[in-house]
């Protein structure tokens, strides 16, 4: 088996007739700069860096790429072998994790050609395919985008994607007979054939041009009864009456306040406006139907599916950062695919183990604070005063000078200071009981 060198790719098992063209997984620590390159489209882009993020499985297998910066595009790239998929399987496969809870973002990857140029790298760029999920809101879907012809067109069926924290695969495969997949952690979310699926080649028949509906056509369904009629006294029947339970006020005074008028109530007589009953109209056709014919503009291309790669690339918009990339993998591979596939999912499961024992700890250290505040607070409450105990201040009033001068501003400084000292001290022992359990690395003892 080929594969394209680079420190993430060695050791990797797979029949001798495929080949990886890519497969990243930032195990090589600050290598990775040396293989991506950052856009200088705009001097605004966020900044990357590979960790491990808060809580992980397995040190030597989480690293991955992270975005940093909130309110930021995002553009870098990283060059493939650059090979066809004419022929073959094409496999387009990575993991993401949104530590941050992501509230409108993208998570999706672009495949370029060989002529990509990752200095110039923006949103215009031309790709060839763009995959990956997509949030905003309530929205969280799956996007799989061909260029065709030098347009962009997208998937019509709605693949969802799921909104948590937690690490998720996903995974393109488009076959030469121009059938596709698209995988959510290994489960089929959609499939089915590009010409269908996508608007690649427009109709394959249109409404005829030269045919139009005939002037006589009937398609009224129902007509009014000319035998109904309307009712010589309908229109009689007042809407409204004078609410016949009314009474004059006694104070109503019709010199000053004019001739008096009892209010109107509704008719419960009045039937509203007449309309005759409708029947069956005996000359309907039914609807008329618009004859089709053949697009002329329809051509059937057996190659939509087939591209020349060079790059991939991030191009993302992010309002809150956090999000995690792992395991790129380009490959005609599929057996090899699910396999790296499984082993992502795998360290999934012990991931949201981690996670849960990151979670307990932190909830711990915090309970661990607010116990320490507590008790602090106390017995910054429970101090005994000079010359009694806790609370009591025994006085010996023979013993005071009451002609000796007091110096009020001294003294509520003195007050202030022994306050300040107490909230320092407070303070300086929260900090030491958070910290070290917070930011503590979670190891995989699984």
């Amino acid at each position: 088996m080929k594969i394209f060198t680079i420190a993430t790719v060695l050791g990797l098992a797979s029949l001798a007739s495929a080949e990886i063209f890519l497969h990243e997984t930032f195990s090589d620590g600050e290598n990775w700069t040396q293989r991506w390159t950052p856009s200088t489209h705009r001097a605004d882009l966020g900044k990357l860096e590979v960790t491990t993020g808060k809580w992980f499985a397995d040190e030597n297998k989480s690293n991955a790429l992270r975005t940093t910066e909130d309110y930021r595009f995002y553009a870098t790239s990283t060059p493939i072998k650059p090979f066809t998929n004419k022929g073959k399987d094409l496999v387009i496969q990575y993991d993401v994790k949104n530590e941050q809870h992501i509230d409108c973002g993208g998570n999706y990857v672009k495949i370029f050609s060989d002529k990509f140029d990752p200095k110039t790298f923006n949103g215009d760029s031309e790709y060839n395919i763009m995959f990956g999920p997509d949030f905003c809101g309530t929205k969280a879907m799956v996007h799989a985008i061909f260029n065709y012809k030098g347009v962009n067109y997208d998937l019509k069926k709605t693949v969802s994607a799921p909104n948590d924290v937690d690490t998720h695969t996903y995974t393109l495969i488009v076959k030469p007979d121009q059938t596709y997949q698209i995988l959510v952690d290994g489960e089929e979310k959609a499939s089915g054939e590009l010409i269908e699926d996508w608007d690649f080649l427009g109709p394959k028949t249109i409404k005829d041009p030269s045919a139009s509906k005939p002037a006589d056509w009937v398609d009224e369904h129902e007509i009014d009864d000319p035998e109904d009629k309307k009712p010589i006294d309908y229109d009689s029947i007042p809407e409204f009456l004078a609410d016949p339970e009314a009474v004059k006020p006694e104070d109503w005074d019709d010199e000053m306040d004019g001739e008096w008028e009892a209010p109107s109530v509704p008719n419960p007589d009045f039937k509203g406006p007449w309309a005759a009953q409708r029947i069956p109209n005996p000359d309907y056709k039914g609807p008329w139907i618009h004859p089709e014919i053949d697009n002329p503009e329809y051509k059937v291309d057996n190659e939509i599916y087939a591209y020349t790669f060079g790059n991939l690339g991030l191009d993302l918009w992010q309002v809150k950062s956090g999000s995690l990339f792992d395991n790129f993998l380009v490959t005609d591979d599929i057996k090899e695919a699910e396999a790296i596939r499984q082993e992502s999912l795998d360290l999934a499961v012990k991931e949201k183990e981690a996670k849960a024992v990151h979670e307990a700890e932190l909830a711990k250290a915090q309970e661990e604070a607010d116990a320490e505040q507590a008790a602090v607070g106390t017995e910054a409450d429970d101090k005994p005063l000079e010359g009694g105990e806790s609370g009591d201040m025994e006085i010996n009033f023979d013993e005071l000078n009451f002609d000796d001068e007091i110096n009020l501003d001294e003294a509520a400084a003195e007050v202030k200071e022994n306050v300040a000292e107490i909230k320092e001290e407070v303070e300086q022992k929260i900090i030491e009981a958070i910290p070290e359990a917070a930011k503590k690395p979670v190891k995989d003892e699984l």
